[in-house]
């Protein structure tokens, strides 16, 4: 399994503070995924959540679960994330630095997990999909938010590249929504609801459940 280089931990750390400041392009989509989220979480639930970024999707859940161990390979992100999470009183969610790939559970199995944004930047997506299911409960759900970017924007390959050459983009996995659907097969999940935004870059939100 490919873990994330120290190439990509860079990336994210220089844009941290810039990310941090993006307001949510589509606000109305984004609470259409958090209410299809929580429909999945119990006051017990105990969560996982990878590439969280600067914490904000964690937090805002919080309140409808018992614990989020929020992770990711960026410092800078995780920085703002223990911020925010001390700003808004969140007790309930522990920031962890670790990529999916090399994360250890000493044990420990989840109710859900959560990947949002992260599956197609990730080197080896069926791979971090097997981890994801060794790490659930029987039954538990895998919830993910992808941009199959070979459906949605058919060039990207081509620009991409370029602006990875200069510095401008992470690594990217170019995918079909038939390869994503494959790999969800592939590893173990059964898929029980979708939901595709109307704008085309608009990634496929997934809840799988472990089979």
């Amino acid at each position: 399994m490919m873990t994330a280089t120290a190439k990509d931990q860079r990336f994210w750390d220089k844009i941290a503070e810039k990310y941090s400041k993006q307001p949510i392009s589509d606000q109305e989509t984004y609470e259409k995924k958090l209410a299809l989220t929580r429909k999945y979480f119990t006051p017990e639930s105990e969560v996982f959540e990878f590439g969280c970024g600067t914490g904000s999707t964690a937090i805002l859940h919080a309140p409808h679960v018992k614990h989020i161990l929020a992770t990711d390979v960026a410092d800078n992100m995780l920085a703002v994330g223990r911020e925010r999470a001390a700003e808004a009183g969140v007790t309930n969610v522990t920031f962890e630095h670790t990529d999916i790939e090399s994360f250890d559970p000493q044990g420990r199995q989840f109710d859900t997990v959560l990947g949002l944004n992260i599956i197609h930047l990730c080197r080896d997506p069926l791979a971090v999909m097997q981890k994801v299911h060794s790490l659930l409960k029987p039954g538990g759900h895998f919830i993910q938010s992808t941009v199959c970017l070979k459906d949605a924007m058919p060039i990207a390959p081509f620009i991409i590249p370029f602006l990875q050459l200069i510095g401008k983009a992470p690594h990217v996995k170019f995918m079909k929504r038939a390869d994503l659907d494959a790999m969800i097969e592939e590893a173990g999940f059964e898929v029980e609801e979708r939901f595709r935004p109307e704008k085309k870059l608009s990634a496929e939100f997934i809840v799988a459940r472990k089979r």
